[in-house]
């Protein structure tokens, strides 16, 4: 009886369904003028074609050299990896590798760019910036999208880009997921709609489909992408393929419909199998059953998740149906393996000639095969104005009132408003990630010109109906307010950085809900603004505000936030909340609630009009002793931040890139397992001591951990006779201080003999015994990790972790 059970099981997982479509895209094409180009071509002249490196890995001689057909900019890459590049920088870029492009025949076949502009044109500087898909999705207007859409193919092509991979039409299905932001709904019929829409805007339709003023768009990530299990990014689709077809696939009927020119596969397996790999999906099912006639894109280096394949080398991705390779670094080593493949039979010539037949048909439907240069768009729309009035829009319609107590909004004129939150004074917090840089949480508010923080906009619109301001980082203040306006959220991410293990808000400074408890207890009205890629539980933070509002990522035009929050000086308004939830919120995260575990139900959203009061909700322990705690994964691990310090003086790093002369260290950031996920560290000789570390304002308790370990995966490259040192450093009160007669709250160890140099990667463990000491207090640990040498050391490190694995032995390390 068991193997029966588990025989419908696998049948009911796997059964294959009708995906049929009348696909209603009707465009011409040109076969003849495309096969008499692909006749022309020589194989290595094919070969490149289906390459695609990133900017920052490839030259334009070599896209000469290899023949090279795209190329593209992931998030946080820009010409001559300045981030402060002109748009002068882009375009004439976009000439460089235009004039690269190959030569097949005496005709040009074009270069085509793509980037990542995934709520504006994200990684420019001055771009205007879009609320990310959630907050879109919330507002749930397919005429917006359209606009937004309209004006983002403006912004990109002012920089001689025709090519975006948006919209994501993912259907998320667990608010754990990193990438939940990236959604409009976890309903397929709003994300159908809005991703329809968006694809419209940017492509245009009908007698305007990719005219003057349009860029192709990338529907993504096809398929399954929203509903791995437990929410890991890039993780497993355990579904029946019915769920598959009609949640997850739904959106892409649409997108198909509105001529959508490229979709790109996704990371995710279906019951174990990779979506790159998967020709029944890609093949059967996208192209013959659902009718879709454009190029398939591999995602970052997609195909060398495949079992049987690396970054450099995979056939089997390019005959499941991926057109084009999205290889970042290792491209030289592909391009070479598929062109081997291709002469040893391994690739077809008809399924190679098939793959560039694809890609040549995009270029000829965007112009590129009829003389459009985009490096020669004349206009600049980046940041124009009416963006910025679109963009106002989509905050104003975005934002979602879940609890308004005693009507206490909107504010009321002539009052004094005390706003506490570091989210409102640093504007990364309103952008989320994909913001500048890809997890953007590296970004400082200079990287935003005009562009205000929500500390500048609600004083400024403050004062305009006579009202006063002032901010408080502790909740002191100098005259007493009449309203108490707490702005926090979540620190930016991008995809798997963003994955969580439960549904709990975690707050930066823990002191924040005493503050709000304080001011509660006072009778002072207490707002909550709650910035988050998510809904999360926040039943705490909800008790102790009289108002709630769920800003999600508003990006560049936060005066959306003030149009609907305040009054005008006679107490009218001129806007009322209009957005619902298009995710349910949850309640609790303890699996035997599961019969109550929604606080709000899809579709919720109170407006003015309501008068509905949120009674007291129960309050679940939310601060879990974990075994694992991360402390850097590529980049500093939220909250923390990474920190140099230069002969005393301490510095923010704030790019992927530091290679000032004047310092002691270099640092630059590389792919190990996956994007940006690994950082590599050069300390140059010098009379002083040089540190790079990871550092937060936030205490963090390991104290439970003191049989542990901590764990760097690491690859030295150079090592040097001087010392490398670790250590951590906490903080002591004034009675600790006292108690052990010294202020200092450090350890440091020799690190010389566990860092040797093999160029190979390796975990080293370091007891946490080591740092067991009357100095030394686990529980207040804020410098999570220090490294410093005067030598000259060179160092890969895509890890540091605190595990509390109970492997602890004797400290065998000098103590200094």
């Amino acid at each position: 009886m068991k193997k029966i059970l588990i025989l419908l099981i696998s049948f009911n997982l796997s059964a294959q369904i009708d995906w049929s479509n009348d696909n209603t895209c009707n465009i011409s094409s040109n076969n003849e003028m495309i096969d008499l180009i692909v006749s022309n071509m020589t194989l290595e002249q094919k070969v490149g074609q289906v390459i695609m490196p990133d900017i920052d890995d490839v030259t334009p001689q070599e896209a000469k050299d290899y023949f090279l057909g795209s190329i593209l900019n992931g998030g946080g890459k820009f010409p001559n990896k300045n981030k402060y590049s002109s748009i002068d920088d882009w375009k004439q870029l976009s000439q460089e590798f235009y004039n690269a492009s190959p030569i097949v025949n005496e005709k040009i076949i074009p270069i085509l760019w793509g980037t990542d502009a995934v709520h504006g044109h994200n990684n420019v500087i001055g771009a205007t910036i879009f609320p990310h898909n959630i907050g879109l999705g919330a507002a749930n207007n397919t005429d917006l999208m359209e606009k937004i859409g309209s004006a983002v193919a403006k912004e990109v092509l002012s920089t001689g880009i025709p090519w975006t991979f948006a919209p994501t039409i993912a259907v998320p299905q667990d608010s754990r997921w990193g990438r939940t932001y990236e959604g409009f709904s976890e309903d397929p019929q709003i994300v159908s709609d809005l991703g329809e829409a968006t694809i419209i805007g940017l492509q245009g339709f009908g007698d305007n489909f990719l005219g003057d003023y349009k860029i192709l768009a990338t529907a993504k990530h096809f398929v399954g992408d929203g509903g791995t299990d437990k929410g890991v990014d890039q993780g497993n689709t355990i579904t029946s393929e019915f769920d598959l077809k009609e949640t997850h696939g739904f959106p892409y009927y649409a997108a198909i419909d509105a001529c959508v020119q490229t979709i790109m596969a996704s990371f995710n397996s279906w019951n174990g199998d990779k979506m790159h790999g998967s020709s029944y999906l890609l093949n059967d099912v996208l192209r013959d059953q659902m009718g879709f006639k454009g190029l398939v894109v591999g995602d970052w280096n997609g195909h060398g998740q495949l079992p049987s394949c690396t970054n450099k080398s995979c056939p089997e991705a390019f005959n499941a149906g991926v057109d084009i390779f999205m290889v970042p670094q290792d491209w030289k080593e592909l391009y070479k393996n598929t062109l081997d493949d291709v002469k040893n039979g391994t690739i077809s010539t008809a399924r190679l000639d098939q793959a560039v037949k694809r890609i040549l048909q995009v270029k000829y439907n965007i112009g590129l095969l009829s003389g459009k240069k985009h490096y020669e768009f004349s206009e600049n729309f980046v940041g124009d104005s009416n963006h910025r009035l679109i963009a106002r829009q989509a905050v104003r319609e975005s934002l979602v009132l879940l609890k308004n107590n005693n009507k206490t909004l909107p504010i009321k004129s002539n009052k004094h408003i005390l706003i506490i939150g570091q989210a409102s004074k640093e504007i990364k917090y309103q952008m989320g990630g994909w913001t500048v840089s890809w997890q953007a949480r590296d970004t400082v508010n200079t990287d935003y010109p005009n562009t205000k923080s929500i500390f500048e906009e609600l004083s400024d619109s403050l004062a305009s109906i006579g009202s006063t301001s002032e901010y408080s980082i502790d909740g002191s203040y100098k005259k007493k307010p009449d309203a108490v306006i707490f702005v926090y959220g979540e620190q930016p991410y991008a995809e798997g950085d963003g994955d969580r293990e439960n549904f709990f808000y975690m707050p930066e400074d823990k002191n924040l809900i005493n503050t709000m408890n304080n001011f509660k207890a006072s009778e002072t009205p207490t707002i909550s603004l709650f910035l988050s890629g998510r809904p999360l539980i926040v039943n705490e933070e909800l008790n102790a505000s009289d108002a709630f509002v769920s800003l999600w990522l508003p990006g560049t035009a936060i005066e959306g936030i003030s149009d609907v929050l305040l009054s005008n000086k006679d107490d009218s308004i001129n806007y009322d909340f209009v957005g619902k939830l298009s995710y349910t919120w949850p309640k609790f995260n303890n699996a035997e609630k599961k019969n109550d575990i929604n606080l709000f139900n899809f579709g919720y959203g109170l407006t003015y009009q309501d008068n509905i009061y949120i009674s007291e909700l129960e309050v679940e322990q939310k601060y879990i002793k974990k075994d694992e705690i991360i402390a850097f994964l590529g980049s500093a691990y939220p909250p923390s931040a990474e920190v140099l310090n230069i002969n005393w003086n301490y510095e923010k790093v704030t790019s992927n890139i530091v290679n000032d002369p004047d310092y002691g260290v270099s640092l630059s950031r590389f792919d190990y397992k996956k994007q940006d996920d690994a950082r590599k560290i050069i300390f140059k000789p010098s009379k002083n001591y040089t540190e790079w570390m990871i550092s937060s304002v936030i205490e963090e308790d390991i104290s439970h951990m003191e049989q542990g370990q901590i764990e760097i995966e690491l690859k030295v490259n150079k090592s040097s006779i001087e010392p490398l040192l670790f250590a951590m450093a906490c903080t002591k009160n004034s009675i600790e201080i006292n108690k052990s007669q010294s202020s200092i709250c450090k350890t440091e160890i020799a690190l010389s003999s566990l860092f040797k140099e093999t160029q190979e990667w390796q975990k080293v463990y370091i007891p946490l015994s080591c740092f067991k000491n009357k100095d030394f207090n686990l529980s207040k640990v804020k410098e999570r990790a220090i490294l410093r040498t005067n030598g000259s050391w060179a160092i890969d490190i895509h890890s540091i972790k605190y595990l509390n694995n109970k492997n602890s032995q004797d400290c065998n390390l000098q103590k200094l």
